[in-house]
């Protein structure tokens, strides 16, 4: 078990300090399962409330006991009823906040009202973005993990090789992966920030199923299951001379890599095996363009007007209709962090130390999908790459 090093959790809470001075905000409270984990190095049912100055709060209702084992804070205090949470800041020499953060993305309102309630009924503002923007920018610590995370994903990639064949189906290989995937430390969760946005260990699909669109904000969704799932492998069978996606989410010790590349048995129809090779020209396309400094949406254009050149208006990260406007995610603790190679996103910048996974897909429905992800952090003369699993199309 990996525990984050108390040196790392001051540097991150500085961080947050710093932009909350700078936006004249007195505290944030952190209740999201994955925000505590980054500022605490747990997750234990509490707060953690950060002042924009002095040392932080870990108020814990349940496990206290864990969060004294697993988090480097100073100042855990067990928490035994909401009405106590005034009267221990006021222990600690903190004032109740007179314009607080809250985490207002994911919060739930009556779970805000209450806490709002409690805190004295303040000004409130999103912090959010703030934690995001921390999240952001990964320290050589988080980077050795994902690291360790690229590993697992290799032996995912190795797997997948030996499993897959004609008649197994998607939901087996699946299975088998995911099977492979636990045995060597992955941890089971993937966390999304986003509102309803939900996966498990990634998706693998072949043929058609491929290019069945579903409510996922991803390029790629799938059949899957049932429509209570609505995504990923169903109980298809794989042919030959099809496309076959393997999507998957290395996660471990608290951070995560995706990585996603294609597989057929036999031989691809030229056109879907010239899609693939086009794919790994935008990703070039990438290499050549990304560097500090660049805005996020400058990036996405060039490699977005590079699949349009080439012909894929229609078929570039989704279907006709049913197309995402992004070809790369920030990932980290959470799979949607900061940055976003997206359209729009003209004012926020590539920073060093920056991660995300750039996938650019082509998808055409009633035959497939097709397509590359890696994982990259940015440092000063380009990016380097954390996922590292041979690129070439598979053939089997």
């Amino acid at each position: 078990m990996r525990i984050t090093p108390r040196l790392e959790l001051e540097q991150r809470i500085s961080r947050l300090q710093t932009l909350l001075v700078e936006q004249g905000i007195d505290a944030a409270v952190l209740l999201q399962n994955a925000d505590l984990f980054y500022f605490t190095g747990s997750i234990q049912q509490g707060i953690c409330y950060v002042p924009a100055a002095g040392d932080p709060l870990y108020l814990v209702r349940k496990d206290f006991g864990r969060a004294r084992m697993e988090s480097g804070i100073k100042h855990i205090v067990p928490l035994t009823s909401m009405r106590d949470v005034a009267g221990q800041l006021k222990e600690h020499g903190i004032d109740l906040p007179q314009r607080i953060g809250m985490e207002l993305d994911v919060l739930p309102v009556t779970l805000f009202n209450r806490w709002h309630k409690v805190l004295g009924g303040g000004e409130t503002c999103d912090v959010s973005p703030l934690i995001r923007t921390v999240k952001a920018i990964k320290s050589d610590y988080e980077i050795a993990i994902m690291k360790d995370c690229s590993l697992l994903m290799d032996k995912i990639y190795q797997r997948a090789k030996e499993v897959i064949q004609v008649g197994k189906t998607d939901l087996e290989v699946s299975a088998e992966l995911e099977f492979l995937a636990r045995k060597e430390g992955h941890q089971g969760i993937t966390r999304f920030r986003g509102f309803n946005s939900e996966l498990f260990y990634g998706h693998a699909f072949s043929g058609a199923d491929g290019a069945v669109p579903a409510y996922l904000d991803a390029p790629l969704g799938g059949l899957g299951l049932n429509p209570s799932i609505g995504q990923g492998a169903s109980y298809k069978k794989i042919a030959a001379n099809e496309p076959i996606i393997v999507d998957f989410v290395a996660a471990f010790d608290g951070y995560m890599v995706d990585m996603t590349r294609t597989f057929v048995v036999g031989k691809l129809p030229e056109k879907l095996a010239k899609a693939y090779n086009d794919m790994r020209l935008v990703q070039q396309k990438l290499a050549e363009v990304a560097r500090p400094g660049v805005a996020w949406g400058e990036v996405y254009q060039q490699c977005y007007d590079l699949a349009v050149s080439l012909g894929y208006k229609d078929n570039f990260m989704g279907n006709a209709g049913a197309q995402v406007s992004f070809i790369g995610h920030g990932i980290g603790v959470e799979i949607d962090e900061y940055p976003f190679i997206a359209r729009g996103f003209n004012d926020q910048v590539l920073e060093e130390k920056m991660c995300f996974a750039f996938e650019p897909k082509a998808v055409f429905a009633g035959e497939g999908a097709v397509g590359i992800e890696n994982t990259f952090w940015v440092e000063a003369d380009g990016l380097r790459r954390l996922t590292y699993s041979d690129e070439h199309l598979v053939e089997l």
